[in-house]
């Protein structure tokens, strides 16, 4: 059986590191596994290719100063877990930091070409009440539904398979005007050079998606078992359908303050129905970002919170790529923007069909 990779990085105070030390040794029982503790290790090691467990353990702080010298190599050497597969643990001494940290971990360890199965992210807050539900849908304590979730965590990243096919099928999803949008302009550019994909758009313009509104779990499920929604519209006539037929989706978002837009923000909450029913482990997630000035990492860890860590959804290696433009249209002069886009079309044909468009 292939060797897992730990990477585990050094807290020096005991009671910080115990329940992570317990969740880590119930985890991994029965696989054998490289556990590296600092920096250097990780530098010397040859981290491509492997399946990884990468480990935190916070204090109140919610600062892991090991995990951010970890954090600053990988962020400087963005080839270094080319073709891995990862998750994460994260545990911490409150009720704050620990998703925010999976999720830059997350981000971070994706942009140096690391693939996470769909729900990578275990975390323990200081008193678990985030394992309140599964524990009693589990008729267990919250502990022991903490250490299943790692349990199931470790298997997910053993088991998964990079799956391609030639006729696979990429869905859309955009909210923005084709004359003006600089996140549609340098999609088009993506599209373009995506030749062995079958592409599907779908806009969500002008009204034609309403925001969740909360229903109750039981009339949300009721829903979902019908591929419908309660407040109906375009996202069940449309998108719903789309969503079961395709092979991955892609997200083209400008960066609104800091975040998705109101409408793709909608497309992601009123995913909740079709979730209830079904799980989107085989279908992948891309993204298309834009930022006036900055923030495209913001908008991408959104993304990776929404998708990937609550709706299943695979994240590929490198999925997001991230521009910057002012001026309406402004992308097309960016320099070098084309190669860029290339590239990132050629990940996504990689990814899907198992070849590049660049060969």
């Amino acid at each position: 059986m292939e060797k897992l990779i730990l990477i585990n990085p050094f807290c020096p105070e005991y009671a910080k590191r115990e329940r992570l030390r317990q969740i880590i040794e119930y985890s991994m029982r029965g696989y054998d596994y490289i556990e590296l503790t600092t920096v250097e290790e990780v530098e010397q090691a040859d981290l491509t290719n492997r399946r990884i467990l990468f480990t935190v353990s916070l204090g109140e702080s919610g600062i892991n100063l090991s995990w951010s010298g970890i954090m600053k190599y990988l962020r400087l050497n963005l080839t270094s877990l080319e073709g891995s597969v990862g998750g994460v643990i994260v545990d911490g001494n409150s009720e704050m930091f620990t998703k925010s940290t999976g999720r830059s971990l997350v981000f971070t360890a994706n942009m140096a070409g690391c693939t996470f199965p769909g729900r990578p992210l275990v975390e323990g807050t200081g008193s678990l009440f985030n394992y309140n539900i599964q524990a009693m849908n589990s008729e267990t304590d919250n502990f022991s539904a903490y250490l299943n979730a790692g349990r199931i965590l470790v298997e997910n990243i053993m088991s998964y398979e990079f799956k391609v096919k030639k006729d696979s099928e990429l869905l859309v999803v955009h909210a923005s005007d084709r004359k003006t949008s600089n996140s549609l302009a340098l999609w088009d550019m993506i599209s373009a050079n995506l030749t062995d994909i079958r592409i599907r758009e779908i806009s969500l313009r002008n009204g034609t998606i309403w925001d969740c509104r909360g229903c109750a779990y039981e009339t949300c499920r009721h829903f979902g078992e019908e591929n419908k929604c309660f407040y109906g519209g375009n996202i069940e006539k449309e998108v719903y359908p789309a969503i079961l037929e395709t092979d991955a989706i892609c997200l083209v978002c400008p960066n609104y303050n800091d975040a998705m837009g109101g409408n793709l923000t909608a497309f992601v909450n009123r995913l909740t129905a079709l979730f209830t029913t079904h799980r989107f482990y085989d279908k992948k997630v891309f993204a298309v970002i834009v930022s006036g000035y900055s923030g495209g990492d913001i908008v991408a860890e959104q993304i990776i919170s929404g998708l990937n860590m609550n709706k299943t959804f695979a994240l590929p290696g490198r999925f997001a790529i991230m521009e910057t433009a002012n001026a309406p249209r402004a992308i097309l002069e960016s320099q070098g923007i084309r190669d860029r886009a290339k590239t990132f079309a050629s990940n996504i044909t990689a990814t899907l069909a198992g070849g590049y468009t660049n060969d």
